[in-house]
């Protein structure tokens, strides 16, 4: 068994990067080299959005700040259960909309809210909500009631487009000092990211798992050395759309079992995408010999 394991791992990640297309069965690049590809193997559990409804939709980034939703008069209710006497709740438990999305980016200004807003209500919004409540002296009651509203009105700015629904559903990583010259895929382990940046500067952003433990995606500064808009892991038998080969068979590439599964899957080696769009955009402007790096 443990033979048959290095061997599988050496298949994966020990391989020569190809200057051309697509190769026949058993190789992965005109050179010979065998392909990496995305697979389900058990990883790290997923730190999935608190909503049962899908991630916020990716937009691009840089955009104009949003218009702030309006708060209707609130319906009387009762107060809160310290007996403190307490505004309407305008915003609570279970709610679903564009407030609640403000509410949740303001929220993460302030470091109180650590994902992506969603838009929905849920348990961790309610924490964010109660530890924000504390810090302004107010009652913990985990819904946002008008004074609340006002309070946190005051304590940070209006979101902007990104903020409310960001480019990646993981914060952008500082990037390394190799990514700030020219073209460059900047990979951060550490944010689990992709920004690509042209001169410092980032042009788009997503995320993006890696290879497991036995399995690892290599880090340093490499170049892509060839690409295929469609392609099949000759190891593994599984699609990789997109693929960009950074490194042996390792390539940046579209994983359908990452955009349905999260992180509680990992890849060969190779530098999953979930989202597909996205990645077939920037597969369009990234060059062969573009820089890629991979850091923590």
């Amino acid at each position: 068994m443990a033979a048959a394991s290095v061997a599988l791992v050496a298949s994966c990640t020990a391989q020569a990067a190809g200057t051309g297309g697509a190769g026949g069965s058993g190789s992965a690049s005109p050179s010979g080299g065998s392909s990496a590809s995305d697979s389900a193997s058990p990883s790290a559990s997923d730190p999935a959005s608190e909503s049962a409804t899908p991630e916020a939709s990716p937009t691009d980034d840089g955009k104009a700040p949003s218009s702030s939703p309006t708060f209707p008069t609130p319906e009387p209710s009762d107060s809160a259960s310290t007996g403190t006497p307490a505004s309407p709740a305008v915003l609570k438990d279970g709610d679903e909309n564009e407030r609640v999305r403000e509410l949740q980016a303001r929220l993460r200004q302030l470091g109180v809210f650590d994902r992506a807003p969603t838009g929905f209500y849920g348990k961790m919004t309610a924490g964010a909500v109660t530890a924000f409540q504390k810090k302004q002296g107010l009652p913990g009651t985990g819904s946002v009631d008008e004074t609340t509203w006002q309070r946190l009105l005051g304590a940070s700015r209006k979101p902007t487009a990104d903020e409310l629904k960001p480019s990646t559903t993981n914060a952008l990583d500082t990037p390394a000092p190799a990514c700030l010259t020219g073209r460059v895929l900047c990979i951060s382990k550490e944010s689990r990211t992709l920004a690509w940046m042209i001169d410092g500067k980032v042009v788009s952003s997503m995320d993006v798992r890696f290879g497991s433990e036995n399995t690892p995606t290599r880090e340093g500064t490499f170049s892509v050395g060839w690409k295929a808009r469609e392609w099949t892991s000759t190891i593994y038998h599984t699609p990789m759309p997109y693929a960009m080969f950074f490194s042996g068979g390792q390539a940046v590439h579209y994983s359908s079992d990452f955009a349905a599964r999260g992180y509680a899957g990992a890849s060969h080696g190779c530098v999953n995408v979930r989202d597909r769009a996205k990645l077939a955009t920037l597969f369009d402007q990234v060059k062969v010999g573009d820089k890629v790096v991979v850091h923590w």
